[in-house]
């Protein structure tokens, strides 16, 4: 009979862990909500950090995104700008910026021109305004200049000794104001301005108007600005530098064409431009043209470094002169602005005053 065989040794099941008893919170304990110090931190990893580990790894050339590398210049710039080559250009662009300025300044500001003013004197037991000193310009000589959209000012008298109202301001102020100076028509230009003596009483010309135009001529040559003298102004501008006047042409030249009636600004006859003067520049396909004619004096001897630009067809009159030392100074016996009323036969001036418009634009400043 065989021995009975011995069971096999169990082994003992490990016993299960028992979970560690929980510290108890006092916040929980007295019924408030966790604190964030009370809350474990999550164990997800941060995607900023992560990246830029990663793009720091070892063998990665690209530098970290915001950061700055030294010595290497920003993508704009060229690849061989240097500090003065970016100051040059940064200079060279503010240059352009007040240039263009600059320029707008002269070519879109309003030109201004000065008239001269005619001078009423008080007369003898005159009552109202005919007792005053009245100064006062002529509708058309305005009107004619403002037809190329400047503005018109009239120069008054300045008075250096005023018992009234005495003043600061003088004749070189306008001149340096205004960008150029017309000198309208008007009396005769007194005998004593060019050291004659009236050989007739009722043409004493006008002393006074005389000196303060010769003043204000002179400032605005002395500025550099243009001067257009129309009818008694050309006589004052051939007065100015030394010449003298026929004081009555039809007495002085009796072989003389008639040069004034009572016609007023429809007479008229032709002049002639002087071979290479100005004047025939401005009018390259004629030689002569048709202009007014409203004046009983006229240039007699020429004043130094005066040239002249036109004479009267019939009888040699001097019609236009030029003085050569400045841009422009110019007197025309005529009368321009009353020539668009005349008809289309008479000479368009409008180059004349374009010119004219041209040196006060360039010479303003």
């Amino acid at each position: 009979m065989s021995e009975p065989q011995s069971p096999e040794p169990v082994s003992p099941e490990p016993a299960a862990p028992v979970p560690a008893s929980p510290v108890p919170d006092p916040a929980a304990q007295a019924g408030l909500a966790p604190s964030s110090a009370t809350v474990a931190p999550s164990a997800r990893p941060d995607p900023v950090t992560e990246s830029a580990t990663d793009s720091a790894a070892p063998g990665s050339t690209e530098p970290l995104r915001g950061t700055a590398t030294p010595n290497v210049p920003p993508a704009y710039l060229k690849a061989h700008d240097s500090a003065w080559s970016v100051f040059g250009r940064i200079f060279a662009a503010r240059a352009r910026a007040l240039f263009d300025r600059a320029g707008q300044r002269i070519t879109q500001r309003t030109l201004r021109i000065g008239v001269s003013a005619r001078i009423f004197h008080p007369e003898p037991g005159g009552k109202g305004l005919r007792g005053k000193t009245l100064q006062y310009l002529e509708e058309s000589v305005a009107h004619w200049v403002m037809s190329r959209d400047v503005l018109v000012f009239m120069i008054p008298t300045v008075g250096h000794q005023g018992m009234l109202h005495p003043s600061n301001i003088r004749l070189r102020d306008y001149a340096k104001q205004l960008d150029g100076l017309v000198l309208q028509g008007g009396a005769d230009v007194s005998p004593q301005s060019y050291a004659d003596v009236a050989t007739r009483p009722e043409w004493p010309g006008d002393r006074v108007r005389d000196m303060y135009e010769l003043e204000l001529l002179h400032e605005f040559i002395e500025a550099g600005k243009p001067v257009l003298g129309v009818c008694r102004g050309c006589q004052l501008i051939n007065v100015a530098f030394g010449g003298t006047l026929y004081q009555d042409i039809a007495t002085d030249v009796p072989t003389a064409s008639v040069h004034v009636n009572d016609q007023y600004d429809r007479l008229r006859h032709t002049i002639q431009f002087a071979q290479g003067s100005t004047l025939a520049s401005m009018f390259p396909t004629r030689s002569e043209a048709l202009v007014n004619s409203i004046h009983h004096q006229a240039v007699r001897t020429l004043g130094r470094d005066l040239s002249v630009e036109a004479v009267s067809a019939g009888d040699g009159i001097v019609e236009s002169i030029r003085y050569r030392k400045a841009p422009f100074v110019m007197g025309v016996q005529w009368h321009p602005e009353f020539h668009s009323a005349g008809g289309p036969e008479l000479l368009d001036c409008t180059p004349l005053l374009d010119m004219f418009l041209r040196h006060a634009r360039e010479t303003r400043f």
